[in-house]
């Protein structure tokens, strides 16, 4: 049984952006969605590795070609916010479920800082019960990058070889077996709970 389970953040628990959520950040950005999402995705490990949210989104004018002013600027900053605080109860009971039954509990994730306080202020209820927050944008490097993998488990108290990863992504899973963590693609909460219970 391993030591302590890290856990990604977006996607496995976190739930992705809405459809409308989706639809809201392209009419502020004033730019076909094929493009503007091309883009956002292009341009987003420098901001989950630490990049000022106003820096991102300068960035992101000179791309699509469009100089945005200062209150744009602020309304989809505030928009891509709030389309990233969205969580699976499921997941937050099985959270519950594993801290009740005294496991150690780590979480990995590629974060905007911006976004660590909001997420933080309406969902610190379940986040404390994990015993070591890692977060991209603080430590400057983000999964896949090795050393993410390596930072998690060392503030765990752990080497990676003690750890099983849960994540949605491939790329990053197959980055941490490389560490020397287990790790498994994640599909839905009743898979962790067969592969923990195993």
């Amino acid at each position: 049984m391993p030591q302590a389970i890290v856990f990604d953040l977006f996607g496995v628990i976190a739930l992705h952006q809405s459809a409308e959520d989706k639809q809201r950040l392209e009419r502020l950005a004033g730019a076909p969605p094929r493009t503007f999402w091309e883009s956002y995705w292009a341009l987003r490990k420098p901001y989950d590795a630490g990049q000022t949210s106003v820096d991102y989104w300068a960035t992101m004018g000179r791309r699509l070609g469009v100089n945005y002013d200062a209150a744009t600027v602020k309304a989809l900053i505030d928009a891509d916010l709030a389309s990233w605080t969205g969580v699976d109860p499921t997941m937050v009971d099985l959270l519950g479920d594993l801290s009740a039954a005294g496991r150690k509990l780590g979480l990995l994730s590629n974060i905007i800082e911006d976004l660590v306080p909001v997420f933080e202020a309406k969902h610190g209820s379940w986040l404390s019960r994990f015993h070591a927050r890692t977060y991209s944008c603080q430590i400057g490097v983000a999964k896949p990058d090795h050393d993410a993998y390596r930072i998690a488990a060392a503030r765990l108290g752990v080497e990676p070889r003690d750890c099983i990863f849960i994540d949605d992504n491939e790329n990053n899973v197959r980055a941490a077996r490389e560490t020397g963590m287990q790790a498994e693609v994640f599909t839905s909460p009743a898979q962790v709970r067969r592969l923990l219970a195993a």
